[in-house]
C-alpha cells in the first residue's frame, strides 16, 4: 500500500527529529510492505523567513491532498516580536484541515521510572497511563480578541455540537481503554463550561459502560501530581488540554517521550511531538526524537488504520530502552549515552 505524507520539519530541531521519524517510516514500509512518499513544505518560521508569512497557501493545499501531515515543531525567540507569530501556522493548520480533535498519550515507560518527578508511592505498580483528549479548534484560542485602549480580551466560547464531537471522541477511546472519562471545565465560574458539563453529561447516556466524573481544572491539575492513576481519558477544553497535557507529560519523565495526533471525522491527521522546537540544540544531535517516532505510530494507527505496525514501533522503542540508550532528556546513571541520530537508528534496527 502506498501513503502520502505531508511533512513539516518547521524549526528549531523539526528537521532533526522529522529526519529520524521518515527513517523509522521508511523501515516500517521495508518490513510490511507499504511504501511512503513524503511532499515536504513548509510552515512556522522558516515560511516566515522565506515566504513572509507563517502559512502558506500551497502548504495547506498539500496538506490537504496527504493521507497524512507530519509536523516537527514550530516557533523560536526569533520570531517572538512579530504580529504573525510562527505559531499561527498550528492554529491554520488545525482550522483549514478540520482538526479538532487532540489526542496526547501520557505514558511513563517503566524504563524511564526514575526520571519521573512523583514519589514511587505515587506511582505504584503498572507506571502511568493515562491519554488527554483536547478539544483544538474552538475555545479561547478561536474566539474574538482584541485591544480597547489600555484593555485586551479573549473570548471563550463553545457551541453544543463542538462540544458533542470531542465528547464523542473521548468516550470512544475510552472504550477501548478502562472505561473512564474525567471531565475537566470551570463549572463554578465558567458559562461556557456549564454548557460544555451538561452536553457531556448527556453523551454520556450514549456510553453506560463509561464511568464518567468532572473536575474543575484547578483540582484536576493538582490530581494529575497527587493521584495520576485515578485518570483514564480526560476530556477538555482547548486551553485547559493544552497545560494539563504538558503537566501530564512531565510527570511521566520527560516531554520529549510524548507523542500526539489532532484528529478530524475523515482519516487525514496530524501528528507531532508535543514539545517545543528548542533552537538551542538545534543540529546539535542532541534532540530526543521519540515523541516523533511515537508520532509516527499514531498516525499508522489512526490514520492508516495499521495497528500491528503501531505496536512494531512501540515495542522498537521499548526494546532499545531496555538496552539502556538514552539521549541527554532522560538521562541517568549507568545509562548509555547517545544523540538523536543513534537513536533512530536503533529503534529502525529493532525493528
Amino acid at each position: 500500500m502506498n501513503y502520502n505524507i505531508a511533512v513539516i520539519p518547521g524549526d528549531g530541531i523539526g528537521p532533526d527529529i522529522v529526519e529520524q521519524g521518515k527513517l523509522v517510516l521508511d523501515k516500517v514500509g521495508e518490513k510490511f510492505g507499504h511504501s511512503f512518499e513524503y511532499k515536504e513544505v513548509l510552515a512556522g518560521g522558516i515560511a516566515i523567513d522565506k515566504v513572509g508569512e507563517p502559512l502558506p497557501q500551497e502548504t495547506i493545499d498539500v496538506c490537504k491532498k496527504s493521507d497524512s501531515v507530519l509536523l516537527g515543531a514550530v516557533g523560536g525567540p526569533k520570531w517572538d516580536n512579530l504580529a504573525d507569530r510562527p505559531e499561527k501556522a498550528l492554529l491554520g493548520l488545525r482550522s483549514e484541515l478540520e482538526l479538532f480533535a487532540n489526542i496526547r498519550p501520557a505514558t511513563m515507560f517503566d524504563q524511564l521510572r526514575d526520571a519521573c518527578p512523583l514519589k514511587d508511592e505515587i506511582i505504584g505498580d503498572g507506571g502511568l497511563d493515562l491519554v488527554v483528549v483536547r478539544e483544538l479548534t474552538g475555545g479561547i484560542y478561536f474566539g474574538e480578541r482584541g485591544r480597547q485602549g489600555e484593555k485586551a480580551f479573549d473570548t471563550m466560547e463553545y457551541g453544543v455540537d463542538e462540544i458533542k464531537r470531542i465528547a464523542k471522541v473521548g468516550f470512544d477511546i475510552a472504550m477501548k481503554r478502562n472505561k473512564k472519562v474525567t471531565s475537566i471545565d470551570k463549572a463554578n465560574i465558567l458559562e461556557n463550561s456549564r454548557l460544555w458539563r451538561s452536553v457531556v453529561e448527556e453523551m454520556a447516556k450514549d456510553y453506560p459502560e463509561v464511568e464518567v466524573n468532572h473536575l474543575y481544572v484547578d483540582n484536576g491539575a493538582m490530581q494529575l501530581v497527587i493521584n495520576p492513576k485515578q485518570f483514564d481519558v480526560i476530556l477538555t477544553g482547548n486551553m485547559f488540554g493544552d497545560i494539563l497535557s504538558d503537566e501530564a507529560s512531565m510527570i511521566t519523565g520527560s516531554i520529549g517521550m510524548l507523542p500526539s495526533a489532532s484528529l478530524g471525522s475523515s482519516k487525514l491527521g496530524m501528528y507531532e511531538p508535543i514539545h517545543g522546537s528548542a533552537p538551542d540544540i538545534a543540529g546539535m544531535d542532541k534532540a530526543n526524537p521519540i515523541a516523533t517516532i511515537l508520532s509516527v505510530a499514531m498516525m499508522l494507527r489512526y490514520s492508516f488504520d495499521l495497528e500491528d505496525e503501531a505496536k512494531a514501533i512501540e515495542k522498537a522503542v521499548e526494546e532499545v530502552l531496555e538496552d539502556g540508550y538514552r539521549t541527554g532528556d532522560i538521562m541517568s546513571k549507568g545509562m548509555k549515552s547517545i544523540g538523536t541520530k543513534e537513536m533512530g537508528s536503533l529503534i529502525a534496527s529493532k525493528l
